[in-house]
């Protein structure tokens, strides 16, 4: 069996860490006759990029091999890049005239929806960048909640550890449960994260840009556990219901009544990890009603229940 080439794109601004992961994950997955499957080349159009961390250039990065490798693997794989790099003309017409199957890890997501790769796809990225994703490009069906979404070829993953998760999903396709799990086990964690959840968010603040609505999305995170309406938000930020509605799709990227429910998701997550509270009383005061409700969010939200949540996610004294 010939190896599969996989081409992890180092551009300037590259997250260390997502550039390191499929690296690893792939480069050391071996199949039971011992054989490795894989083969990874670190491409990119420059000889060294800058490699970051929160926004932060720590070090340099030796790129060994140019755009030309990249053009011939079976697997492209682009890492998260930090929110002011440029993305190369060349980068994009590689993967937009690629054959091969397209991968991001974290922001990387941004990188395929410029080079028109998630038009009318479900895709996710790292919850913190979701907002923007989804105002630069509406065409884009952004869920933030998901660790990793595919269609076969075009597949993207949320924040940092994500990208584990999808590398290891991805051994799984192309060679089995057997072969994920021995991958899994060299980089020391499970093949699957327990109850396929999805990622957890810290709590959501108000964007930075998001203007003259910024009162009010405050007022609307104080108040998330009442029983507010659209009425209410538009009558609070003196707009038509019409207008409030544009204004936080075009400043947020979704609907004044989506927001409130991710309002209220923070609400409940943090009261289950803060306190004590049994489920009903949580359910009341994070505006959902009743348990049932409360466990119909969760599950549609977060795929697990509000016990499970607690249970892995609940600070410790």
């Amino acid at each position: 069996m010939s190896e599969h080439v996989i081409a992890v794109l180092a551009l300037d601004g590259v997250v260390g860490f997502d550039l390191s992961i499929p690296c690893q994950v792939f480069g050391t997955a071996k199949l039971a006759d011992g054989s490795h499957p894989y083969l990874v080349r670190v491409c990119g159009p420059r000889p060294a990029v800058s490699a970051t961390a929160g926004g932060i250039s720590y070090y340099e990065i030796l790129v060994p091999y140019d755009l030309s490798v990249a053009a011939e693997a079976d697997t492209v794989i682009v890492p998260g890049l930090d929110v002011t790099s440029q993305v190369p003309p060349e980068v994009l017409d590689l993967l937009r005239g690629s054959q091969a199957r397209i991968v991001s890890i974290c922001t990387g997501a941004r990188v395929l929806a410029e080079a028109g790769l998630l038009a009318g796809k479900r895709a996710t990225t790292h919850w913190r960048a979701a907002p923007e994703l989804a105002r630069r490009h509406p065409d884009v069906l952004v869920d933030a909640k998901a660790l990793f979404t595919g269609d076969g070829r075009i597949y993207t993953s949320a924040g940092v550890a994500a990208g584990l998760d999808l590398c290891l999903h991805l051994i799984g396709r192309d060679h089995g449960a057997a072969a994920a799990a021995t991958a899994a086990s060299m980089v020391v964690m499970a093949p699957t994260r327990e109850g396929g959840q999805a990622q957890f968010i810290a709590d959501a603040q108000p964007p930075d840009d998001s203007g003259s609505l910024a009162e009010t999305l405050t007022w609307i995170q104080a108040n998330a556990g009442e029983p507010l309406t659209v009425a209410d938000i538009a009558r609070h930020a003196a707009l038509s219901v019409r207008t409030l509605t544009r204004r936080f799709r075009e400043r947020l990227g979704t609907s004044p009544q989506n927001w409130l429910l991710q309002q209220r998701l923070h609400l409940a997550r943090k009261l289950l990890e803060t306190t004590d509270l049994p489920i009903p009383q949580i359910a009341e005061r994070a505006g959902y009603g009743s348990a049932n409700a409360l466990r119909a969010h969760f599950a549609r939200d977060l795929a697990t229940s509000p016990q499970r949540y607690r249970h892995g996610f609940q600070h410790q004294g």
